[in-house]
């Protein structure tokens, strides 16, 4: 497995640009990605199952979390999908006479919020940015992919993504999985870069049954989103929003697009990402000036003292 890698050096560090282009691909496909449709999760974690059975991942285990019906409770280095369980209570109404709260017509008293999250592959990876050794590289795809026999475990990556996706494989975890290669280095989805290869699906979005998650072409499925949340907002859920799908967003727009039922903060997504290298321009710009006033200063300050009789 390996690349172009992707240099912060030659390429946009922010706004809108075709990833794979920048990485020097000469035949760069479309670039592909996911559209996960949260009003139609069922929370089944059929995706969750079909990434961990394909990329050979250990179970997260089957203990109550105390958070709804989440055990896995987050993205990390051995759960590449995460379905979340949120459970919204509504308010309640004026009681009625024999003083039991009452609900709106029809209204269930909780509401079901599920999403299947995974790793964004951003336009701007901070991840793939701050990599001291390419071991994280940018695929013919526009994917982000970690190469497993590269990678140093230094851990740079995981404060560098604004999503908290990837984090490294620690020891403990799961003891009887020592012997595994990718045990002590950073690890996040593919986006099944071996099955891409292969012209198919990523198993999460051949296993989901209600096509809560579709995979397909990025431009494709930003417009299919589009039309998908301007259906609900037809059908009076106005709260139905896009999440990822801005190109002019901190991250450059991502490869992940998500329909949320609410606020990106209720699914547990930063409202407004930034990759922490987009204004590394500006430091080295002002870097640059500020040593050259030291400069400046240095030189005058010499020629000063040589004028001195």
């Amino acid at each position: 497995m390996g690349g172009p890698g992707m240099s912060i050096w030659g390429n946009q560090l922010s706004g809108p640009t075709d990833p794979a282009a920048d990485a020097r691909w000469p035949d760069a496909a479309p670039r592909v990605g996911f559209f996960t449709d949260t009003s139609i999760c069922i929370g089944c974690k059929a995706c969750e199952v079909a990434c961990k059975t394909w990329n050979a991942l250990p179970a997260d285990g089957l203990a109550f979390s105390g958070h709804s019906y989440d055990n896995s409770l987050s993205l990390g280095a051995t759960t590449w999908r995460h379905v979340a369980f949120i459970e919204q209570v509504r308010p309640e109404v004026e009681p009625v006479d024999d003083g039991e709260p009452a609900q709106p017509p029809g209204a269930a008293p909780v509401r079901w919020l599920m999403s299947s999250d995974v790793c964004k592959h951003c336009t701007h990876a901070g991840c793939l940015d701050v990599c001291p050794t390419g071991a994280l590289f940018r695929t013919e795809y526009g994917t982000v992919v970690v190469q497993n026999d590269v990678c140093n475990g230094c851990g740079y990556c995981v404060p560098a993504c604004p999503f908290g996706v990837i984090d490294k494989r620690r020891p403990d975890e799961h003891p009887a999985r020592d012997e595994d290669p990718r045990v002590g280095i950073a690890q996040k989805c593919t986006l099944c870069y071996d099955r891409l290869r292969a012209d198919q699906t990523p198993a999460c979005a051949q296993a989901c049954p209600t096509t809560s998650i579709t995979f397909g072409p990025l431009d494709e499925l930003r417009q299919q989103a589009a039309e998908r949340v301007a259906t609900l907002h037809g059908r009076g859920v106005s709260e139905a929003q896009l999440y990822g799908a801005d190109e002019l967003d901190g991250v450059g727009g991502t490869g992940s697009i998500f329909l949320l039922l609410d606020e990106p903060e209720v699914y547990g997504l930063p409202p407004d990402p930034i990759v922490p290298t987009a204004d590394l321009p500006d430091i080295f710009r002002r870097a640059g000036q500020a040593g050259l006033a030291m400069l400046g200063a240095v030189a005058l300050a010499f020629l000063t003292d040589r004028r001195r009789p």
